[in-house]
């Protein structure tokens, strides 16, 4: 194999064939063990490793090879233009998800709008948000002890403020009192003994962060079921979920009351998230079912 850059990289991506972005995970890595970005490869293909980034490189490569997530092995993932932090404790931010992001964005919100991130895991959504949004109130919440470490930490490299971070399950460590104008989630959504479990870099995700149930939506139900009473009127709800649970999930919404439920495709063109409003009294409530 070449020891320049042009040569690793197109020998390094041929032996990379159970990767779907086996050319953009060797620039990456090579990025990394250089302390460059991508920009500078491209600038500089002649560049010949020494021996000792050549060793690392190699390192990294064989992980790479052996199925490991490259967000695992470079310990981050861009996620809206931000570096999070990621390990083996959360699920890997993803692209599709910058979505709720986007949407969220999207809305009338108030200026000091609060909003609730369920399931935070590495606090990718809620540092998005935050980021783009300085005056907004923001709550990440994760039952993983190792996952809200992680959140804090990102918000800390991130030197990100305005999120506060609670340790535990779902809407566990709110008052009955506290009212959101926004809920935010990426559950899991994957059903239990789905044989997508055993493909690519889900194998090394945690199965806590991906599977809910026999049908994938028992998350899914308790989420949209108490989101109501945490909701201000006209409160939006944004869950992310499977392309192929749409109309389920759009059914979930409306037994708990929700009105002028949307449902956004990804850039895929696949059902990606369903979005509801909070009826602003109980007679609305109530119409939603006639």
């Amino acid at each position: 194999m070449n020891n320049n850059i042009g040569g690793l990289i197109s020998a390094s991506t041929k032996l990379l064939t159970g990767s779907d972005s086996a050319r953009l995970d060797v620039e990456l890595m090579l990025a990394h063990i250089l302390d460059r970005n991508r920009t500078w490869l491209f600038t500089w293909p002649e560049y010949e490793l020494t021996s000792r980034e050549r060793c690392q490189f190699e390192d990294l490569l064989q992980q790479r090879i052996a199925g490991k997530p490259i967000a695992h092995i470079l310990g981050k993932r861009e996620f809206w233009g931000l570096d999070i932090q990621c390990d083996k404790h959360t699920l890997i931010p993803r692209p599709e998800t910058e979505l709720i992001v986007e949407t969220a964005l999207s809305l009338n919100l108030p200026k000091q709008a609060k909003v609730l991130d369920l399931g935070t895991g590495t606090g990718a959504i809620a540092l998005a948000l935050a980021s783009e949004k300085p005056h907004w109130e923001i709550i990440g919440i994760d039952k993983i002890p190792e996952a809200v470490y992680l959140a804090q930490s990102n918000a800390g490299s991130l030197n990100i403020s305005n999120v506060d971070w609670y340790l535990g399950s779902w809407f566990e460590p709110l008052s009955k009192h506290q009212v959101f104008d926004l809920i935010v989630s990426n559950p899991p959504y994957v059903e239990e003994n789905s044989p997508w479990l055993l493909r690519g870099d889900v194998r090394f995700e945690p199965h806590s962060a991906l599977t809910s149930g026999s049908d994938g939506l028992k998350d899914i139900r308790q989420i949209v079921d108490q989101s109501a009473q945490h909701l201000q009127p006209e409160g939006v709800l944004i869950v992310e979920h499977g392309f192929d649970q749409a109309k389920a999930v759009s059914k979930i919404f409306s037994s708990a009351g929700f009105r002028s439920t949307d449902l956004i495709k990804d850039y895929a063109g696949l059902d990606r998230i369903t979005l509801g409003h909070k009826p602003r009294s109980t007679t609305q409530s109530l119409q939603a079912f006639c």
